[in-house]
């Protein structure tokens, strides 16, 4: 093992800066008679690390074509940055961790400047754009995926070095709180229904979806009065629009029953009888928590218009991916009501349905392994480059 490595480690949004994080100190685990050497773009979790932040990777996290055009001079500063750094420190290898639409150009560029490429948390082209295919088979060295299908999948299209680590949440997502013990910590009744509310990572997600999370809420406890909500906050700097847009809404509906939590998310899930989720990665975290769910997402109208014909699977949501099946209801765009989640909500809470979705969940989860995938990550990267 060489005395030092300069490792580059790019990721984008808040779920790829933790992963980042995690595989961060596995490599440090793995081989600690060397010296490390981190950096390239890096959030909170990954600076916590030691990361060094060559791009501050806090703000490039966008959604949509039309977002993504408009953020187009944020983009272009990040990836002249990077690839600046890349040429005058010569990493050991580039990790590049999922954030596609940046990461797969950044891959090009850096392996024309002979940096060898380690693509983390493989981007998910069987479900939309699988011509990306062409890039990922020349410019990416090491694959590693994370979904127990995919494997397969990029190999069967001459994707020759991938590998399946496993998930890096199995076994990481856990509450460290009892239902009882969440519910006195935020004044809920543990005897009422209780339900999780989580309208994504992005501003630009939460401001479509949680309206609409609000006015379902409105409509349940109206029906049900007992009826409790908590909304999970994974970003801090979230927590004031949050908070503004309820107390908004709060005043149209006059319905007080709402309770912001931070950085509680798996302790919000494993307390609550259901949960309303926006597609994305907590669609598998409140899986492998066990709490029964409706999968729900809206974007712009030109998002989804621009969007749709891309995409080539028949289920949005991950944990539905993972069971084969449509395990969790979908409500997507138009679909995505009041009406429509408060109904799939209260057929949640029914006792029966509620034992047979968690069975199902458990079943479901158990395909993503036990644990060690930043381990399997970190021992490929390190065979990769030494």
């Amino acid at each position: 093992m060489p005395n030092k490595l300069k490792i580059m480690v790019v990721a984008g949004e808040p779920s790829g800066d933790a992963h980042g994080a995690r595989l961060v100190r596995a490599l440090t685990e793995a081989a600690p008679h060397t010296e490390f050497e981190f950096f390239g773009a890096a959030g909170t979790k990954m600076r916590g690390e030691e990361v060094e932040a060559v791009v501050a990777s806090d703000d490039l996290s966008i959604i949509g074509v039309a977002e993504i055009a408009g953020a187009l001079p944020i983009f272009l500063n990040a990836m002249r940055s990077l690839r600046r750094s890349a040429t005058d420190r010569r990493p050991d290898v580039a990790v590049l961790i999922d954030f596609p639409e940046f990461n797969l150009k950044l891959a090009k560029a850096l392996k024309k400047r002979g940096i060898r490429v380690v693509y983390y948390i493989s981007p998910q082209l069987w479900a939309w754009r699988k011509y990306r295919i062409r890039t990922v088979r020349k410019y990416v060295d090491l694959l590693l995926t994370i979904l127990p299908f995919e494997r397969q999948w990029y190999a069967d299209r001459g994707v020759a070095n991938v590998q399946y680590v496993g998930n890096p949440l199995a076994l990481e997502v856990q509450a460290s709180l009892t239902r009882n013990e969440f519910c006195i910590r935020h004044g809920l009744d543990p005897k009422g229904p209780i339900v999780s509310l989580l309208p994504g990572s992005r501003q630009k997600e939460i401001s479509k979806i949680l309206p609409v999370l609000i006015e379902t809420a409105a409509a349940m406890v109206r029906t049900r009065p007992s009826m409790q909500f908590v909304i999970p906050i994974a970003d801090p700097r979230h927590r004031p629009f949050v908070e503004e847009t309820i107390s908004g809404l709060l005043r149209e509906t006059n319905f007080p029953n709402v309770t912001i939590v931070e950085g509680e998310t798996y302790d919000a899930l494993n307390a609550s009888d259901a949960a309303a989720v926006a597609s994305g990665t907590a669609t598998l975290e409140t899986g492998m928590i066990g709490t029964p769910m409706a999968i729900v997402y809206k974007t712009t109208r030109l998002n989804y218009y621009l969007l749709k014909p891309l995409i080539s699977v028949e289920h949005y949501g991950l944990i539905n991916l993972i069971a084969e099946k449509r395990l969790a209801r979908e409500l997507i765009q138009d679909e995505f009501t009041a009406e429509t989640l408060a109904t799939e909500l209260f057929r949640l809470l029914d006792p029966e349905v509620n034992k047979q979705m968690r069975a199902e969940l458990k079943s479901a989860t158990e395909k993503l392994g036990h644990g060690g995938a930043s381990q399997r990550s970190a021992k490929a990267i390190l065979n990769l480059i030494t």
